[in-house]
C-alpha cells in the first residue's frame, strides 16, 4: 500500500523532495531523496539491544554506487559492483562525520545508515542527497539523535558564490565546499579550493549554513507527520560518584602525568596512574573496573581542558598558537624520482613521488564525471607509527580519506598535461604519528614533487587546528595551532587547513560542539594562515623551488601533435604498427583522441627514433617543400615518386630535367632516390612534383628557401 508522505522545496529552479512511507518498511527509518533525476534512498536501522562489552558507539555508514543508476554495466570480470570506489568511501566518511557526534554519548546500540544511489542525472549531486537523507532517515526513526542534519555544496564561479551548482559546473569552480550541520551549527566541512582567501571561505560557510537551515525545516515537517518516539536505552555513562572518587584519589597525579612533552613517556605515565586508580578503586567499587577506567578518562579530559583554558598551557608545554619544531629533507632515496621527509614534533612522514606515462592514469569506475585520474596520493599508516605491533591491513577508510585530503590540497598546483605530460603518484608512509599526519603528508608531497622536478605552481603547506571550549560558558574558548593526538581526542574540533602563501587549497573540519560563530571560524583560519606561513618557511629551508631537471631514472616524455585522421596510421591494423615502433625503440607511446602523442623513455636516442618514425607515418605533404623521394613506378608520361610513407606524387616527364626528355627511363629508373619539389596538391589529393624546380633551387638557394634542409627520406 502506497502511504507516501512528501515534503519538497524549490532551490535554484530545481525541486528537492524528501519522501517516506512506501519503501524499506522494516528499517527504523527510510527516505527517498530526489532532485532532478537523481534519486538516493537512505535507510537507518538500529539493533534492539546494546552491544555488550564495548566502550564506543557502533555506527556504520555505507554509500552504495549502483552503476545501473547511470545506465552502466560494471567493468569488473563478474559484472557486479565490487568494493566501494574511493569517491564512495569518502562519501561514507562524510555521512559519518556530522552524524556521529549527535548520537547520545552513552548509546551502545548498533546503528547502520545505508545510502543507495538508484538514479543519477550527472547534474544533481547524489553525495549531498545522501547526507540529507541520512539526517532525515534518522530524524523520522525511533533512533535517538540530536539532529536533524542537512548538507549543502558551495561553488565559487565567475567571482561569486553559488549554492548547490550543477555537477558539470564544478569543473570550472574555484571552490568545492561540502558543508553539513544542524539548524544551530556547522559540524562538518570538506573543501578544495584554488588559493581562495580566508574571508571568502568564511562567507561560503555562512551561505551553506543558510541552506542547511532551510533543508532542516523540510525534515522537521516530515518528522511532524511521521516521526516516531525515540527509543529508550540503558545508559552507558560514567557516574558522578566514580568521577569524584577518581579525582579525589589521583587528581594531582593525573595533572602531573599528562604534562610530559614526550608522547611515549606521557603514555607510560598516564597508563601507570590509570592502572593504579583502577586497581585501588576496584576494592571500593568491586566489579566496576570498566566504569572506573571510563571515569579516569573523563577526569583526564577535564584536567587537560582546564590547563589549556585556565593557564594557556598545552600537554607538551606549548602556547595555544605555538607550532612544534619542524625539519625537512629532500632527495633521501637514491633511485626514486623524488622523495622527502617532513617532521613536525613527533609526527614524521616520508613521501615519494613517481612519474609515469599517460597510460599509467587511474581508470575510475564510478558515478562521477571523471573517467581517469593522473594525480594520485596514497597514504599508509603502519602500526609502528604509533608504537604498536599488529597485522598489516589494506588501507581503510581513514587512510583513504587522509590520502584524498592531501591529494586535494596539492592537486590544484600540479601543472596541466600540456605543461607536464606525466601521470604522478605520491605515496606517503607515516613513520611516526602524534597528530596531523595528513597535513604532514601535504608538506611532504610538495617537497617530493619539487625534488622530482615537477614545476609545481607553488609549495603547499598544511596545519591542523584544534579548539577547546568551556562547557559552562561556550563564549570562552582556546584555538590551538598544530594539534597533537591527545588534543585531537580530548578537544572539540579538528580543523585542517592547507594552502600556499596566496590562499587556501583544502579544508577539512569536524566539530564536536554546537554554536560556533563566524568569528570563531575567522580566528581559526587567521591563526592557521600564520601557522601555514611559518611551516612554508621551514619547508623552504629544505628546497625553495622545483629542481630544473628530472631524475635520471624518470622517463622523458615528449609530446607531438598529429592530424587525428592519421591516428589509425600510427596504430596500424590491430595495433601492429605501434607495437612495432615500441618494440624497435623501447619507448612507451600513448595517443589521445585529439591527436596528441606522448613518447616516453629514459633513452634520448630511442626517443628521437620513435618520434621520427611517427612523423614519417603522419606527416602531410606540404606545397613548396623539397623532399627526397624514391621512384616507385614509371609511366610513359612521367614517374611516380614516394615522398612520404604511403604517399607518392607524379613528376611529369616535362618536369624531370631542365632539358627536353624523350623517355622517362633516360633520366630515372625504379628505385632511384631523387630530390623533388611539391608544386601542387589538387582538390582530389593528387600530388604534382617537379625535379626540375628542385634542382634549380638546390643549385641556387635564396634566403628563406627551404633548400636542402627540407624533406625526409621516403
Amino acid at each position: 500500500m502506497d502511504n507516501r508522505i512528501v515534503t519538497s522545496r524549490e532551490f535554484e529552479g530545481r525541486t528537492l523532495s524528501i519522501e517516506t512511507g512506501w519503501m524499506a518498511g522494516l528499517a527504523n527509518g527510510a527516505v527517498w531523496v530526489r532532485q532532478g533525476d537523481t534519486v538516493v534512498m537512505v535507510t537507518a536501522t538500529a539493533s534492539r539491544a546494546p552491544r555488550e562489552g564495548i566502550d564506543f558507539f557502533p555506527l556504520t555508514c555505507d554509500y552504495e554506487e549502483k552503476l545501473y543508476a547511470a545506465g552502466r554495466i560494471p567493468g569488473a570480470f563478474m559484472r557486479r559492483e565490487g568494493r566501494p570506489s574511493e569517491a564512495a568511501t569518502l562519501t561514507c566518511r562524510m555521512m559519518d562525520r556530522p552524524m556521529r557526534p549527535l548520537f547520545p554519548k552513552d548509546f551502545r546500540n548498533d546503528v547502520q545508515i545505508v545510502a543507495t544511489v538508484l538514479s543519477t542525472d550527472q547534474i544533481n549531486d547524489p553525495t549531498m542527497l545522501a547526507l540529507i537523507g541520512a539526517g532525515a532517515a534518522v530524524a523520522i526513526s525511533d533512533i535517538p539523535h540530536a539532529g536533524p542534519v542537512a548538507a549543502a555544496r558551495i561553488a565559487h564561479l565567475d567571482g561569486r558564490l553559488v549554492v548547490n551548482p550543477e555537477m558539470p559546473a564544478m569543473e570550472r569552480s574555484d571552490l568545492d565546499l561540502a558543508v553539513a550541520g544542524t539548524r544551530g551549527a556547522i559540524n562538518m566541512v570538506e573543501a578544495g579550493a584554488r588559493e581562495l582567501s580566508e574571508e571568502v571561505v568564511v562567507e561560503a560557510l555562512m551561505l551553506a549554513h543558510e541552506r542547511i537551515r532551510a533543508i532542516t525545516d523540510m525534515i522537521d515537517e516530515l518528522v511532524a507527520k511521521v516521526g516516531r518516539p525515540k527509543m529508550s536505552y540503558p545508559a552507558a555513562g560514567v557516574s558522578a560518584e566514580l568521577k569524584a572518587a577518581v579525582q579525589s584519589f589521583a587528581g594531582d597525579r593525573i595533572d602531573h602525568a599528562f604534562r610530559e612533552a614526550d608522547k611515549p613517556q606521557r603514555d607510560i605515565k598516564v597508563d601507570a596512574v590509570r592502572t593504579e586508580v583502577v586497581a585501588s578503586l576496584a576494592v571500593q567499587f568491586p566489579g566496576r573496573e570498566g566504569e572506573i577506567a571510563k571515569a579516569f578518562e573523563s577526569v583526564l579530559k577535564g584536567a587537560v581542558r582546564r590547563a589549556i583554558l585556565d593557564q594557556g598551557v598545552r600537554p607538551d608545554g606549548r602556547r595555544p598558537d605555538e607550532i612544534r619544531p619542524i625539519w625537512a629533507a629532500v632527495g633521501v632515496l637514491p633511485r626514486t624520482h623524488g622523495s622527502a621527509v617532513f617532521t613536525r614534533g613527533q609526527t614524521q612522514a616520508l613521501t615519494v613521488a613517481t612519474l609515469g606515462t599517460m597510460s599509467d592514469q587511474q581508470k575510475l569506475d564510478g558515478l562521477g564525471l571523471e573517467d581517469f585520474k593522473r594525480y594520485m596520493h596514497h597514504y599508509n599508516f603502519p602500526p609502528y607509527s604509533v608504537g604498536e605491533a599488529r597485522p598489516l591491513r589494506s588501507p581503510g577508510r581513514r587512510e583513504i580519506g587522509h590520502g584524498a585530503l592531501a591529494e586535494r590540497a596539492v592537486r590544484v598546483m600540479v601543472p596541466s598535461v600540456d605543461e607536464f605530460p606525466y601521470t604522478l603518484r605520491l605515496v606517503t608512509e607515516i613513520l611516526s604519528s602524534n597528530g596531523s599526519t595528513s597535513m604532514a603528508s601535504v608538506c611532504g608531497s610538495s617537497l617530493a614533487l619539487m625534488d622530482a622536478g615537477v614545476p609545481l605552481g607553488a609549495p603547499v603547506g598544511g596545519i591542523a587546528m584544534g579548539l577547546v571550549t568551556d562547557e559552562a560558558n561556550t563564549s570562552r574558548y582556546a584555538i590551538l595551532s598544530d594539534i597533537q593526538g591527545m588534543e585531537d581526542a580530548l578537544g572539540d574540533m579538528d580543523f585542517k587547513v592547507a594552502g600556499t602563501r596566496r590562499g587556501i587549497t583544502a579544508l577539512q573540519m569536524d566539530i564536536k560542539v554546537s554554536g560556533l560563530t563566524a568569528e570563531v571560524f575567522r580566528q581559526a583560519l587567521e591563526q592557521a594562515r600564520v601557522g601555514r606561513f611559518h611551516i612554508l618557511d621551514k619547508m623552504a629551508e629544505a628546497l625553495t623551488e622545483p629542481r630544473t631537471g628530472l631524475s635520471r631514472y624518470a622517463p622523458r616524455i615528449v609530446t607531438i601533435s598529429i592530424n587525428p585522421d592519421k591516428i589509425r596510421d600510427v596504430i596500424g591494423p590491430g595495433g601492429k604498427t605501434i607495437r612495432r615502433i615500441q618494440e624497435e625503440t623501447g619507448c612507451q607511446i600513448d595517443i589521445e583522441d585529439d591527436g596528441r602523442v606522448f613518447v616516453a623513455t629514459v633513452d634520448a636516442e630511442a626517443m628521437d627514433r620513435a618520434v621520427a618514425m611517427i612523423r614519417d607515418l603522419t606527416e602531410s605533404v606540404e606545397v613548396g617543400r623539397i623532399y627526397k623521394g624514391k621512384v616507385v613506378r614509371i609511366m610513359p608520361f612521367g614517374a611516380f615518386v614516394e615522398i612520404l610513407p604511403k604517399q607518392d606524387g607524379l613528376v611529369h616527364i616535362s618536369q624531370l630535367a631542365e632539358q627536353r626528355v624523350g623517355r622517362v627511363e633516360d633520366v630515372v629508373n625504379i628505385g632511384d632516390e631523387i630530390m623533388v619539389k611539391v608544386t601542387e596538391v589538387d582538390d582530389r589529393g593528387r600530388v604534382n612534383l617537379s625535379r626540375k624546380q628542385a634542382i634549380a633551387e638546390l643549385s641556387n638557394p635564396t634566403p628563406g628557401s627551404n633548400g636542402a634542409a627540407a624533406g625526409s627520406a621516403g
